[in-house]
């Protein structure tokens, strides 16, 4: 029947386009079309007649009684909702008439929900399955929540609030489709916060906890239909909340710079659980799994991700509340949850930055230059299984791929910079001063990727200049970083090592020795003078076991360069030349199979054999 699929679809078209004065007016015409088609609508200036409550029969016969129940029930509530939304931009607030007009409408509408939820609870007569009955239920249940909710009863309204998000948590696991979860987290899940709040229960108690407790002042009924489609859900009180800490062991504290501070709001305590159970999961993946590509390590990354920012939004949603509740900036629960906001934040960043670094490579990108490591030893071994020689990459293709580089630097520089700018950072001293030695080390690393893009371009002037700008940024980090006391975890983060930087610090020393030769070797090609050595004389080096009889040396021509490929004399090559075109025995069996071996050995033998037999000749001593 999909009860819940029907009301959604018919609020999210008409709300689209329109408000919900639009939306009633579009029921009244559908209730019309219902009612002529079950011939049951008063004709133009006919008696009216009053109109007969739906049975189980009705409903099995015809699937438009439903529709019709349906129908009746969202007009009130459409009604209702247009009251309320009219009157919201009211100074003066609304009016006691006004809201008993909305109650009524809403109340209207509960019953009518009510009603035909028990009339599909009798599945002997009606034909439901139980998904349609709990979806009735759960239907009625949120249209008496709003009652509730308008009423001020805020008791009342948690229990109704708490049936509806029971069903659907436990509907959402049978069935596909995010209907249930949008009806959760934009309806239901606000109101029962609210509604709590107004209850005097504590904040720090979870929605799922809240709703769990509700629920058990439910019938009997209800819930043996919940426990049939989904026990869990009454176990744990959310499905969501599975493979989590628990509402009850949710952590109550979170701690930032050596200082703990407690968690004021259930939701970040949930959220922040779930970010130290996604991080010991990627703890253990990565330690496990040394030989995969960077690309499939960024991609373990996405869970925790996923989960800081839920934790991100969570500490926002609450500082906003608690604003909305008018709560100064000095109460110590703003206090808290601005402390949290900066931990979580802080958090969320540093595993973006460890993200990239993993994209970037091996050593942050800095040892394996073009490509990473495994990649490398991959297609050097498939090139050995061929026997022939690995292809370089086109020098463009090399670029675009530090280009790439560049950005992922870029990326993590302007996540160091958003840190600094989270409340409390610039004013702890030594956490902004490892912060910018961290940015200095990447940018070390941003120079070095633009100085071998230089190299590839032959500009080695400014290969020189950017590499000894990294040297200086290290040189800088160098005290900073290396202090660390930190231990280094599978995972990597905003935590840079000391042996890190140590052997950037290093590698840049030998980086910066190298671009100096290719400058002093371009610079002496540029104001070399035209050589007078006549062409296809050997150079020195060639000729260091003749004595020169002039006694003069011509140190134009020690060496030949740019080198050139040339055979050079290590051992005999006659004979490995004459190994390939000879036939030795000895050679034929070791490249032939066993089995071959044996097949030709069997043939000589048979040939020598017929050779020995002895030969008939004809009358005359000719041949036959």
């Amino acid at each position: 029947m999909d009860i819940t699929k029907f009301v959604v679809s018919h609020r999210e078209n008409a709300l689209l386009y329109g408000d919900y004065a639009t939306y009633r007016a579009q029921l009244s015409r559908k209730l019309l079309n219902s009612r002529k088609k079950l011939n049951i609508a008063t004709k133009s200036r006919g008696k009216f007649y009053p109109k007969a409550q739906i049975t189980a029969e009705q409903i099995s016969d015809n699937h438009e009684y439903l529709h019709l129940a349906l129908l009746t029930a969202e007009r009130t509530w459409a009604h209702a909702m247009s009251m309320k939304a009219s009157h919201a931009a009211d100074t003066k607030g609304m009016t006691s008439k006004t809201r008993s007009h909305i109650v009524s409408r809403l109340e209207k509408g509960a019953r009518t929900a009510e009603k035909l939820a028990s009339a599909l609870s009798q599945d002997a007569v009606s034909g439901a399955n139980p998904n349609d009955i709990l979806e009735a239920r759960a239907y009625a249940a949120l249209l008496r929540g709003a009652a509730n909710f308008e009423k001020q009863s805020w008791e009342d309204c948690i229990v109704s609030y708490a049936v509806a998000r029971t069903i659907y948590s436990a509907l959402s696991t049978s069935t596909k489709g995010d209907i249930y979860k949008d009806l959760l987290t934009d309806t239901i899940d606000p109101s029962i916060r609210y509604a709590a709040y107004q209850a005097k229960i504590p904040r720090t108690q979870p929605i799922p906890s809240i709703a769990k407790k509700a629920f058990a002042k439910a019938d009997d009924d209800l819930v043996e239909r919940v426990k049939a489609v989904n026990p869990t859900v009454l176990e744990e009180g959310d499905v969501a909340m599975t493979g989590v800490t628990g509402a009850e062991g949710a952590p109550t504290t979170i701690t930032w710079r050596s200082r703990e501070v407690k968690i004021e709001d259930a939701s970040v305590a949930v959220a922040w659980a779930s970010v130290q159970t996604a991080k010991a999961k990627l703890n253990e993946r990565l330690s496990t799994a040394n030989a995969l590509a960077p690309k499939d390590k960024a991609a373990a990354y996405d869970d925790i991700l996923a989960a800081t920012q839920d934790a991100v939004d969570a500490t926002k949603q609450a500082i906003d509340e608690l604003r909305g509740e008018g709560v100064t900036q000095s109460d110590p629960r703003m206090q808290s949850l601005q402390i949290t906001r900066t931990a979580v934040n802080f958090e969320m960043i540093s595993w973006r930055i460890g993200r990239n670094r993993v994209l970037a490579g091996e050593l942050d990108g800095a040892r394996a230059t073009f490509e990473d490591l495994s990649n490398r030893k991959q297609k050097a071994q498939k090139a050995e299984q061929a026997s022939e020689r690995p292809k370089e990459e086109a020098p463009g293709r090399q670029i675009a791929k530090l280009k790439e580089k560049v950005v992922l630097y870029d990326g993590t520089l302007q996540s160091l910079e958003t840190i600094t700018e989270l409340p409390g950072v610039a004013n702890d001293q030594q956490l902004f001063t490892r912060l910018q030695a961290t940015s200095q080390y990447f940018t070390a690393l941003k120079s070095l990727a633009i100085a071998r893009s230089h190299l590839l371009a032959h500009n080695d002037a400014n290969a020189l200049a950017l590499i000894h700008h990294a040297l200086t940024q290290t040189e800088s980090a160098l005290p900073i970083l290396s202090s660390t006391s930190e231990e280094s975890s599978p995972a990597r983060n905003i935590l840079v090592s000391a042996a890190d930087i140590q052997t950037l610090h290093s590698l840049l020393n030998g980086e910066l020795q190298r671009a100096r030769a290719l400058v002093e070797i371009s610079q002496h090609n540029k104001t070399k003078k035209p050589s007078t050595t006549p062409l296809g004389t050997k150079p020195l080096i060639g000729q260091l076991a003749n004595y020169p009889s002039s006694g003069q040396v011509n140190l134009e021509n020690i060496v030949v360069y740019p080198p050139k490929l040339e055979a050079i004399p290590v051992k005999p090559i006659f004979l490995d030349v004459a190994w390939n075109y000879i036939d030795y025995p000895e050679k034929q069996q070791q490249q032939q199979p066993a089995g071959k071996v044996e097949q030709k050995q069997q043939q000589r033998t048979e040939e020598v054999q017929e050779e020995e037999k002895p030969k008939k000749r004809g009358w005359f001593g000719f041949g036959r």
